[in-house]
């Protein structure tokens, strides 16, 4: 019986001792060849390095002088579509306006006549336009205000659907009028592209699930949070799509790293940094870089500011340039014959037309840019709201508002500021060059001002003053002569 107990005992440790070793070898194993996952980030880590090295070089030269080409990188709810409609479209008329290219770049951006893009395009696109000659302007948002937005937008648009029967139908009308129409609806601008075709399908679901239960549905309080109705809040920012598209995309846009993104290889890098966070940060570096480098880059939520700004910095110089265009050209016509490719592609947009007896370029003033700009996002906005509520009624009782943001709990508060930690970061960034930026606009503002009123002043009273003078010296000339003449006078009379 003892011998037995030996035995076991001596199969135990042996069989220790092999486990012992195999663990060993394990170890070693692991450090001799890393796992995938070391593997995959040491991947990511180098293309990402590499990628920001070569972006970074790319300077571009004298960034805050408005040059030949225009570039309007427009981040999309961000009230980008105000200044493209009630500032540039008042400043750059039809036929300099580059054709729509919100999906992809369909033009030749070398064609003389080319001075405005408007695009939801990144920064990627740079590669493909005259580096040299073009300018960049963008705005940014709060990161948690454009992420309650994107989610609100993407369901508003996807809810117009809803008047059809079912999806089938929706295809086939939506296909009908786009080949009727030839123009661009947002089913083909990205992001939306992406956001309204899942949003609604999702809200088709829902639909037929309420119509299937057939009985009264108590839907909550919460708009952010109707699972009957349209897709929650919190189920939105965690889905794949979000991730890929919507957290952290001005920082992807302003890179040129999004999912439409011009540069090859974007997609890989995306995903390295969506995988390993810890990356975002050299992501982050380039985008900071391009902010500075552009001519202009406004803050929502500063909207009267940034107007003025914009008005005054990109609104003044276009005044300036098209007034300069303009004496160029007539007198290129008194001189010899003018440019013979004078035809211009056709607009995408109705939008796109321009209004012949409206001021445009050279017929403008900042001032009476700002009254324009005034009147129109007036009109935009009703407009707006109009097709909003009108879209919202389809899915009640859900109804965005400010005042069921404030009720959206603070621990998704939370997740959305950690799921876009680098769009809060180039926000802050953003604001400090805002702050810098308007804080030089206003100096010499009062400056000019100043420059101006003590011009006028000068204007409006030396003439007065140069009589003055005249009469005073002349006073003063005669007062002398009669003083000497009196006083000779006396002296005799003393004699």
């Amino acid at each position: 019986m003892f011998r037995f107990e030996i035995e076991d005992m001596r199969l135990c440790e042996w069989r220790m001792g092999h486990v012992m070793r195999f663990a060993l070898l394990l170890m070693l194993l692991a450090l001799v060849y890393p796992s995938t996952d070391a593997q995959d980030f040491e991947h990511c880590k180098n293309s990402i390095k590499q990628w920001a090295s070569t972006s970074l070089q790319s300077d571009t030269k004298d960034g805050h002088i408005l040059k030949d080409l225009l570039f309007f990188l427009h981040v999309p709810r961000t009230g980008g579509r105000t200044y493209f409609h009630c500032f540039l479209k008042k400043l750059y008329s039809g036929d300099l306006e580059c054709p729509r290219s919100y999906d992809k770049l369909r033009f030749d951006p070398q064609r003389p006549d080319c001075r405005l893009m408007a695009t939801h395009d990144d920064y990627s696109l740079m590669s493909k336009l005259p580096g040299e000659q073009t300018s960049v302007v963008t705005i940014l948002r709060d990161p948690v205000e454009r992420v309650f937005s994107t989610y609100e937008f993407s369901i508003e648009v996807a809810a117009r659907f809803l008047v059809h029967p079912n999806l089938t139908s929706v295809i086939k009308m939506s296909n009908r009028i786009r080949s009727k129409n030839g123009g661009i609806s947002t089913l083909e601008i990205w992001p939306w592209k992406y956001l309204v075709p899942w949003m609604r399908e999702d809200l088709f679901s829902r639909r037929d699930a309420r119509r299937r239960k057939g009985s009264p549905y108590f839907y909550g309080n919460d708009s952010y949070d109707m699972e009957g109705v349209a897709m929650p809040l919190h189920d939105y920012i965690h889905h794949p799509i979000a991730l890929d598209i919507v957290h952290n995309g001005a920082t992807f846009q302003v890179a040129g790293l999004t999912n439409n993104s011009n540069l090859r290889g974007a997609h890989e890098l995306r995903q390295c940094v969506i995988t390993h966070p810890i990356l975002g940060k050299y992501v982050l570096e380039v985008a900071k870089k391009r902010l500075d480098d552009m001519l202009y880059v406004g803050i929502t939520e500063d909207h009267r500011e940034s107007a003025t700004m914009f008005a005054n910095v990109v609104g003044a110089q276009v005044i300036s340039q098209l007034m300069a265009s303009t004496v160029t050209s007539n007198n290129t016509t008194e001189q010899g014959p003018p440019f013979s490719d004078s035809s211009i592609d056709a607009t995408d947009d109705p939008d796109n037309s321009s209004s012949t007896d409206e001021a445009k370029g050279e017929n403008m003033t900042v001032g009476k840019l700002m009254e324009t700009y005034e009147t129109c996002i007036s009109s935009l906005r009703l407009s707006q709201s109009r097709r909003r509520t009108a879209s919202l009624k389809k899915i009640s009782p859900a109804n965005f508002t400010k005042e069921a943001r404030r009720r959206v709990p603070d621990n998704a508060i939370k997740e959305i500021i950690s799921l876009n930690n680098l769009d809060m970061e180039l926000y802050k960034y953003a604001k400090q060059i805002f702050q810098k930026k308007h804080q030089n606009m206003e100096q010499n503002l009062h400056g000019s001002l100043k420059d101006e009123k003590d011009h006028m002043m000068l204007t409006n009273i030396t003439p007065a003053w140069t009589a003055v003078y005249f009469f005073s010296f002349i006073f003063l000339v005669l007062f002398v002569c009669f003083f000497k003449s009196a006083k000779r006078r006396i002296s005799k009379i003393k004699i």
